[in-house]
């Protein structure tokens, strides 16, 4: 998350620019000393860094995270046709249906300090046909940053699947684990030209010191047929009472796009200078980036590095931070608006499912240690990393590893990370290969919304 707009960074740091902007957060992750010199980069020897394997795949994700800091009522996101709406520039005309996911990202903050109306966010889905369609959640999470998933001190590894910090690690956590939510139901049925909110919830900032909150979303859902969808702010009407669904399609019809706008992103074609990334309104292409990492494309393993030395494999590399493998992963956009990100840099909510058959081709044991780590960000192969990272977190969210340890019993590992720029992680778990033998690790994540890409994945081999 690459933060521009500095109050928004009090919750996220949302991919807007280049520059990083330090995060400065209601309950901040990290105390340390005040840095008076820039801490001393240490750059990695006998560490080679290689693109990927596999790619994204083709579940199409409505994805509204822009303006992340919502200031007014409005449309954040409509993929409705444009017939009979006021603003039609505001609806994108797309369809969506079977699998597909839904994520939205956003912050409320009163305009003055006297305004303590609550913002509820409403994501709505419409059934433009003759018969009746069913959604079926299969997984979903939606958490506040007060008082659901406050941003707490954690150290780097946790090991435990029921640990968060902030609603973004909350909500990939528990997707990453299949859950639903109790305030989902299992299936929404929509009739014929009818609509059904799939999210009609707040965002208060009452009683909080600064007034402002935040809210994570994501579904995965599947649908028997086409529905259009549209995510919406509006100030609660009623006491007590949420919008009612014929307020929130009175918004939809004669609402104009929620202002002020994020920053509109630099040209995609521009590779030098300042970029800007820009945030994410649109429907993205591909919810899971599922690689089986091997030698080669007709390799059946992956060979370990020599001992001392280190193997890394880009994750969420993007424009002006591929680390030299020349691989952009980031999700391209089937539509969009013109003033937000012309793709979903930082691939919010994907899935990265990697599978490493590691392969031992010595006559001796060796032991290999699998880690994630948040180098510097940089379009060169050189992977370095502070010596002292500062106190600006670039990534917290649960990772899963999967393996059978050295006694041969199957093992289904969560380890929660908390990464600071340019922080080198430690090993997550490591694994003694016999001479001449394999032995497979699978390691699953979802990127959460408040991390900064590119993170690597590196094996590093130890004599045992």
């Amino acid at each position: 998350m690459l933060g521009v707009i500095v109050t928004a960074a009090l919750l996220t740091l949302p991919i807007s620019m280049s520059v990083f902007i330090p995060q400065k957060e209601a309950k901040p992750i990290h105390i340390s000393q005040h840095q008076t010199t820039s801490p001393a980069i240490v750059r990695e020897k006998n560490h080679k860094i290689l693109p990927l394997p596999g790619g994204l795949n083709n579940i199409p994700v409505f994805n509204s995270n822009s303006p992340e800091l919502v200031l007014g009522e409005g449309i954040l996101l409509s993929t409705f046709p444009p017939d009979d709406k006021k603003d039609k520039s505001a609806h994108l005309n797309y369809a969506f249906e079977g699998r597909f996911d839904v994520f939205a990202h956003h912050v409320a903050k009163p305009v003055n300090e006297e305004d303590t109306r609550t913002l509820y966010l409403g994501i709505i889905a419409h059934n433009p046909t003759n018969k009746t369609v069913t959604v079926d959640i299969l997984a979903g999470a939606s958490y506040l940053s007060q008082p659901d998933a406050p941003f707490v001190n954690l150290p780097s590894v946790v090991e435990n699947r029921n640990t968060y910090a902030g609603p973004g690690s909350r909500v990939m956590g528990e997707i990453l684990q299949g859950k639903r939510q109790d305030i989902f139901p299992p299936r929404i049925e929509i009739p014929p030209g009818e609509s059904r909110m799939l999210l009609n919830l707040p965002i208060p900032v009452q009683n909080l010191t600064p007034k402002l909150n935040g809210r994570s979303t994501y579904l995965q859902l599947y649908s028997d047929g086409k529905l259009y969808l549209a995510s919406l702010a509006m100030y609660q009407q009623e006491e007590d009472n949420p919008p009612s669904l014929s307020q929130w399609e009175e918004l939809l019809k004669n609402g104009t796009l929620s202002t002020p706008r994020d920053l509109p992103p630099t040209p995609p074609n521009q590779n030098s200078g300042r970029i800007i990334y820009g945030r994410v309104a649109g429907v993205s292409l591909g919810n899971m980036w599922k690689s089986t990492v091997t030698d080669s494309p007709n390799s059946l393993y992956l060979t370990i590095p020599e001992p001392g030395e280190a193997l890394s494999y880009g994750l969420s590399t993007l424009v002006g931070g591929t680390l030299g493998t020349n691989q952009i992963q980031t999700a391209s956009l089937l539509v969009r608006y013109p003033d937000t990100a012309h793709s979903a840099h930082g691939n919010y909510g994907v899935r990265y499912s990697l599978t490493l058959p590691l392969f031992n081709p010595t006559n001796e044991a060796k032991r290999v240690g699998i880690a994630i780590s948040t180098p510097l960000k940089t379009d060169a192969a050189d992977i370095s990393f502070f010596d002292n990272p500062p106190s600006q977190v670039f990534f917290r969210g649960l990772v899963q590893v999967r393996y059978n340890d050295d006694d041969n019993i199957p093992r289904w590992r969560y380890f929660h990370l908390v990464q600071y720029r340019g922080q080198k992680g430690q090993d997550l778990v490591t694994v003694t290969i016999p001479p001449n033998s394999q032995r497979l690790v699978l390691v699953d994540f979802l990127y959460p919304p408040d991390a900064t890409p590119p993170q690597i994945l590196t094996l590093t081999t130890y004599q045992p």
